[in-house]
């Protein structure tokens, strides 16, 4: 089978395409034939050493695809499964092996790239909304890179909690993606200060949360957007790490809360995965959320896909097309999505490299 593969730390190009063995499921284990992959900001963080990794390994921590195999004292999932996961690595490949437990069945209806695409940013948004700072109808939000891939399902989940959601983008395009997903305030932070209009808009009196995926360039104005004993939810750090503080800015600017979540911390079990995951597809099913998928490459050009997040081009999920997706060789799209799968075409043109890892 083809895999990316990763000896070294550094840049795009250490992703290296590889033929090496399929590997076989052990107890509890799952063998997924992969369709798509996820590219996320955490596989970045991996791959130049960020987060220390193992040397050599197949990035990639989501995917989708069909069963292929199961070991021995396997009776979540079987051989035929349509199914998604996230949190488990090495997505980035033909075929991979996930524990058993991690393992979303895909409902009829909905196709695989889109559930594919609101795996783990989707499960992150939820977890955000509906658990770190669980949304009231009639609170005010702020949502930090409103228009990337977790942005979006935020801005889409924090509405139908009922809030009043302000959104951050840096140009006129991802204005009118953040607002086609529901947002009712805007800042191109690019033109305007936002701790600035975020008192303005809400007569001074600041918003309930913050939901903050940039992390040392916007932490201190995050905290001023806060009323009192408001939330400062860290989820990422797209901009770099925040730098060592006195707690004292937490009284100072009104008794307000500050936590650093982890996706990994909400979906501790196959039970938390599946309240998760059957909220995002059902919601993904009657519309009421909506996966934009921007880009997908082949899974050979996932250097391409990665230069593409960090240079902060995506407005949208981009995946990586893989097993099935070789077969054909008419044009980028055609060789990396399996033909029979429906996708929002116009969801391509292109999801913000501001989506840092969701933990």
């Amino acid at each position: 089978m083809k895999a990316i593969r990763v000896h070294k730390f550094g840049g795009p190009d250490v992703l290296q395409l590889e033929e090496i063995d399929a590997p076989e499921p052990g107890r509890g284990e799952a063998r997924v034939m992969l369709k798509a992959a996820g590219v996320n900001y955490v596989d970045i963080y991996q791959r130049t050493g960020q987060y220390k990794m193992t040397l050599p390994f197949t990035p990639g921590r989501e995917g989708g695809g069909i069963v292929d195999a199961v070991g021995p004292d396997v009776d979540e999932v079987a051989p035929g499964d349509y199914v998604a996961f996230a949190m488990h690595i090495g997505a980035y490949a033909d075929y991979a092996i996930v524990p058993a437990w991690m393992l979303a069945p895909i409902p009829p209806g909905i196709d695989m790239m889109s559930a594919t695409a609101a795996m783990l940013q989707g499960m992150t948004a939820h977890y955000l909304t509906h658990d770190s700072y669980p949304i009231q109808s009639g609170d005010t939000v702020l949502i930090h890179a409103a228009a990337g891939g977790t942005g979006l399902l935020l801005v889409q989940m924090a509405k139908m909690r009922g809030a009043r959601v302000i959104g951050t983008v840096s140009s006129e395009e991802k204005e009118k993606l953040a607002r086609d997903a529901g947002a009712d305030e805007v800042i191109r932070y690019t033109e305007r200060d936002f701790e600035a209009e975020v008192k303005r808009l809400t007569d001074g009196r600041g918003v309930n949360a913050v939901y903050d995926s940039v992390g040392r360039d916007t932490f201190m104005k995050s905290l001023g957007c806060l009323r009192p004993h408001g939330y400062l939810v860290l989820f990422g750090q797209s901009s770099g790490a925040v730098a060592p503080f006195d707690p004292q800015l937490l009284n100072n600017a009104g008794s307000v809360y500050l936590i650093r979540p982890s996706l990994q911390h909400y979906t501790h079990d196959r039970a938390e995965i599946l309240r998760r995951t059957s909220d995002i597809f059902a919601w993904l099913g009657d519309e009421r959320l909506k996966a934009r998928i921007d880009q997908t490459f082949p899974l050979e050009e996932a250097a391409d896909a990665h230069r593409y997040l960090e240079e902060r081009r995506s407005k949208g999920k981009v995946l990586l097309g893989t097993q099935m997706g070789r077969e054909i060789q008419v044009g980028r799209l055609d060789r990396a999505i399996e033909r029979g799968s429906v996708v929002d075409e116009a969801g391509w043109e292109s999801f913000p490299a501001s989506d840092p890892p969701a933990y």
